[in-house]
């Protein structure tokens, strides 16, 4: 039988246990009083940021992808209403990224549709097709969806690769004539990683997006450093490796050392193991069910996994395997 995601939410908070055990590294803020997507108590409950290492800038540590959940029809109220919940729920806990792409369908132009116009919104999307002026006119379309005229793009990325010598040429100029504020590189296969390892140490871009988690780490040998060598900020996408990893523990309660690092749900288990690596940014899970945002923000606040608690973690989810 596959359990979904609701399902192992609700065993595990039937199943966890009260027990402690050391190895956990406090870092600030405390974790909201308050469960779900409900307001932090005390206004300086805040979700932990991390700098931008080109810039400096504070980024909020979760935040959201759109693949497949936001690929719906713009006239579609019910879905649009669920989908601004979502980004409601993202923003109320702090959290300001969300993360598109041509490729993605419809879901830029439904970003457009339900990202409130504010500076709370750090946008990020792609460039997918080959050639300069192709590329010029993609990225000025997907802008445009998703209702960032007024003010430079936060983020525009070379997708998979594609072209990147073309595109990371007029990224360059568009930085430096303001159109954008960063721009970066990203693939979603691991296969990719030598390619993306030169091309941060030759052309630094501000931030790689890649794939990594407790079951896909094969980032942390080479490229992680690399780019904490080179200050590139890194996003994780398919932080739940488009769900696989909700199915390997539906059947398991939520381990009693949940507790030693503030988590009450898998989902918090399997992003803080991310966020614990100081290289990572900011991972983005992507979901279209409030709910599920308001757990994974939480992952946001209180204690992270220390080197020996990591392992800890990879021995529960993989048997220590790769």
């Amino acid at each position: 039988m596959t359990w979904s995601r609701r399902e192992v939410l609700r065993t595990a908070a039937f199943a966890a246990l009260a027990a402690r055990s050391a190895g956990a590294v406090t870092e600030e803020p405390a974790l909201p009083a308050t469960g779900g997507g409900r307001r932090p108590e005390h206004p300086m409950e805040k979700m932990r940021t991390r700098p931008i290492p080109s810039t400096g800038e504070e980024l909020p540590v979760i935040g959201m992808g759109t693949w497949r959940t936001f690929d719906v029809s713009p006239d579609d109220s019910s879905k649009l209403g669920e989908l601004r919940e979502v980004v409601r729920r993202l923003f109320e806990a702090g959290g300001r990224v969300i993360d598109s792409s041509p490729m993605y369908g419809r879901a830029e132009e439904v970003v457009g549709h339900v990202v409130p116009a504010s500076p709370k919104a750090f946008l990020a999307t792609k460039v997918w097709t080959s050639g300069r002026e192709e590329g010029i006119a993609q990225m000025q379309r997907s802008m445009k969806l998703m209702g960032a005229q007024g003010r430079p793009f936060d983020l525009m990325q070379i997708h998979n690769l594609v072209d990147w010598r073309t595109h990371a040429a007029t990224l360059k100029q568009w930085k430096e004539a303001g159109t954008i504020r960063y721009w970066g590189i990203t693939h979603y296969t691991t296969s990719a990683f030598d390619e993306m390892e030169r091309i941060v140490k030759t052309e630094k871009p501000d931030f790689v997006q890649i794939p990594y988690s407790v079951g896909v780490r094969d980032a942390e040998e080479r490229l992680l450093p690399a780019c904490a060598d080179a200050k590139v900020g890194v996003i994780v996408e398919r932080p739940f490796e488009a769900g696989s990893l909700f199915r390997d523990v539906a059947k398991r309660p939520l381990p009693s050392w949940a507790k030693e690092i503030d988590c009450t749900s898998w989902a918090q288990i399997l992003l803080k193991f991310i966020l614990s690596h100081p290289a990572i940014t900011c991972p983005i899970p992507a979901t279209s069910n409030p709910e599920h945002m308001a757990d994974d923000v939480r992952a946001g606040f209180g204690r992270l996994p220390d080197q020996s608690f990591r392992r800890r973690i990879v021995a529960e989810l993989t048997g220590g395997n790769r």
